[in-house]
């Protein structure tokens, strides 16, 4: 296909074979007034190139006009953009069909206005003995608008406040909603620091994707979320047990009850000091694990962070604290596969038939939320090279067969909040398997590692300094 691209306000023409065009910047020129298309690149597959643009009908543009067209030849003049802020066209061309695909505006750092608290606004910061976890807020929040015609508005932080919502925004109907988890961190050496805070925002654009919420610049975003906390710094707690909980969040807003994507949208963030998410400390917990219950399923939305993935699970946990137990250990299928444990990845350290020790977790087939921690042990293991590191099926006929034969060397949990959490018992179909743990216990070592780099003790590059 050949392209021929004529701008009538700068009288100039360009032509390039194009299987997909990618306006890549825009600039205005002031004396019309308007924005005009200052670069063109030629860019892949649009598969590959233009997942995360917004799709909007040409017709309701006015931004390309269509001059002359027969097969395999098509000529457009760029006109001005009217009210469109500055955006981002992608053009795809087909030797018959031609669609607009349009990103209008982005989060971007540089945008950032700063709405600070005045003193009588600032709230008294609770003791750090008495920290639970998600009760207290800090001073701030950052929110970034959205809707399908202007694209993202410019990033604010101000003084934390409750949100307006319509009563018939999709979020309140249809669980249009994600969220992430991640840390902050005040390491002995007085600086601050985040983990991974990119596998976290990588995560967040897939379950948007998945969502059909809109999708941003995960950096820009990043350096927002820096700002943020770096404002209210002191609300990280100084000790080597807290840390301050990130919650980036985003919901549909819009004031619509038809089961469709959404044409408004709030991204937020909060910060909250946490103590441990287990008041008990690094002490084991029992499980209940009940084959009649299911967290998620095949083709579902078990490995995004959605809200509607932990809301049916609060019931089965209130029944498995009825009996005596801290958390649930989700089981999928008939035969009982290990998935979660509460809102955790399980790892199972085993001696194996053949006389080997090995970590094993489940695999990310879709069932499991890919965790961020869960990804850090797994590197850490393999870097350590001590013991078989294997991501598979793991059935609790198997863990009964290995607690039988006494190969099993420690279960535990691992998650954002809690890090590392080993498991003392598993109670399932009558029976309770007492899972053994050695003082020096891989769960431990895996604790003391990542709590090493939390804190600055260890230098790594998943420590990513906020200053």
């Amino acid at each position: 296909m050949r392209l021929i691209i004529t701008n009538s306000l700068l009288s100039t023409s360009s032509s390039v074979n194009v299987s997909c065009l990618k306006v890549k910047t825009l600039s205005k020129k002031s004396s019309h007034k308007r924005y005009i298309i200052s670069e063109i690149t030629v860019c892949g597959e649009i598969k590959k190139n233009c997942n995360d643009w917004c799709q909007m009908k040409l017709w309701k543009s006015s931004i390309l006009r269509k001059k002359k067209k027969r097969e395999g030849f098509l000529k457009l003049e760029i006109k001005q953009f009217g009210h469109f802020p500055l955006v981002k066209q992608v053009l795809v061309l087909t030797s018959s069909v031609m669609t607009v695909l349009t990103h209008i505006g982005k989060v971007t750092y540089s945008d950032l206005e700063e709405k600070i608290c005045t003193p009588d606004q600032l709230h008294p910061k609770p003791e750090t003995s008495a920290l639970v976890f998600g009760k207290y807020f800090t001073d701030h929040m950052l929110e970034v608008s959205w809707d399908s015609e202007k694209g993202w508005a410019k990033p604010v932080i101000s003084p934390m406040h409750n949100l307006q919502l319509h009563p018939g925004a999709k979020v309140l109907h249809y669980a249009i909603e994600l969220f992430e988890g991640m840390k902050a961190y005040r390491g002995e050496d007085g600086r601050l620091r985040l983990f991974r805070p990119d596998r976290n925002m990588a995560r967040m654009l897939n379950t948007a994707k998945r969502s059909s919420l809109p999708t941003f610049d995960a950096n820009e975003m990043i350096q927002c979320i820096k700002r943020l906390i770096q404002i209210d710094r002191e609300w990280i707690p100084h000790s080597t047990t807290s840390s301050l909980y990130i919650r980036p969040t985003l919901i549909g807003t819009d004031p619509s009850l038809g089961v469709a994507s959404p044409n408004q949208a709030l991204l937020y963030v909060l910060l909250c000091p946490v103590g441990p998410y287990f008041t008990s400390g690094f002490k084991p917990i029992s499980l209940l694990a009940d084959p009649q219950y299911v967290r998620a399923w095949p083709g579902g939305c078990g490995a995004m962070k959605m809200g509607a993935n932990y809301a049916p699970t609060i019931y089965i946990q209130k029944q498995s604290e009825l009996l005596g137990h801290q958390q649930v250990l989700w089981l999928y299928g008939e035969d009982h596969q290990l998935t979660e444990v509460g809102t955790m990845n399980i790892f199972v350290f085993m001696m194996n038939k053949a006389g080997e020790r090995e970590l094993v977790t489940p695999p990310l087939e879709g069932l499991i939320l890919p965790g961020v921690t869960r990804l850090s042990l797994l590197e850490l293991a393999r870097e350590w090279k001590e013991f078989r590191v294997v991501e598979r099926t793991i059935t609790m006929a198997e863990v009964v067969e290995a607690h039988a034969e006494k190969r099993i060397l420690e279960i535990f949990g691992a998650g954002t909040a809690c890090v590392v959490c080993p498991i003392s018992s598993i109670s399932y179909q009558g029976r309770e398997l007492n899972i053994p743990r050695s003082e020096s216990s891989l769960s431990e070592r895996f604790f003391k590692t990542m709590s090493d780099i939390h804190y600055g003790r260890l230098q790594h590059p998943w420590a990513v300094d906020i200053e």
